[in-house]
């Protein structure tokens, strides 16, 4: 799985909204807070609004706010608001791929893969991250010897 920068700087600006949460955070702050180029995180901002993760909050005291409490919002969540699909195959769906020949059965990879990457995802909360409380399960996929090898 490849995070796009869209979608580091959404779940890093949520982060900062969890913390924050229930108060209202500017763009700017979001941005002065994880060192991001404003003009992008809030097109970011846009898509994470749209998808109904944030809301908007005009005025002088406006800014940016979760539309749940950080314990109900994952990080699968975030990351489907602003890139869509978390796996794809050459832009379709896994379960949309079909080969023939020796690769007849590699769909089936393709739906192991989104399932394993949703296990992680949608399991850890923006509470959980923001806190640096991982669920065990979590913390023990890095914990292996391999974990941290670039591969």
């Amino acid at each position: 799985m490849q995070i796009s920068a869209r979608g580091d700087y959404a779940v890093r600006a949520t982060l900062e909204l969890a913390v924050a949460y229930p108060a209202t955070v500017s763009a700017q702050a979001l941005a002065d807070a994880q060192d991001l180029p404003r003009k992008f995180l809030e097109a970011v901002l846009a898509d994470l609004r749209r998808s109904g993760v944030v809301h908007a909050v005009r005025g002088a005291e406006g800014g940016y706010v979760l539309t749940a409490p950080p314990t109900e919002i994952t990080i699968g969540m975030v990351l489907r608001a602003v890139d869509g699909p978390l796996a794809g195959v050459r832009g379709h769906r896994p379960e949309q791929t079909s080969y023939t020949g020796t690769s007849t059965h590699l769909p089936q990879l393709w739906v192991a893969v989104r399932a394993a990457v949703r296990e992680v995802v949608d399991e850890v909360s923006l509470a959980e991250v923001a806190a640096g409380e991982l669920p065990e399960r979590i913390r023990q996929l890095t914990a292996g010897p391999d974990a941290w090898q670039p591969r």
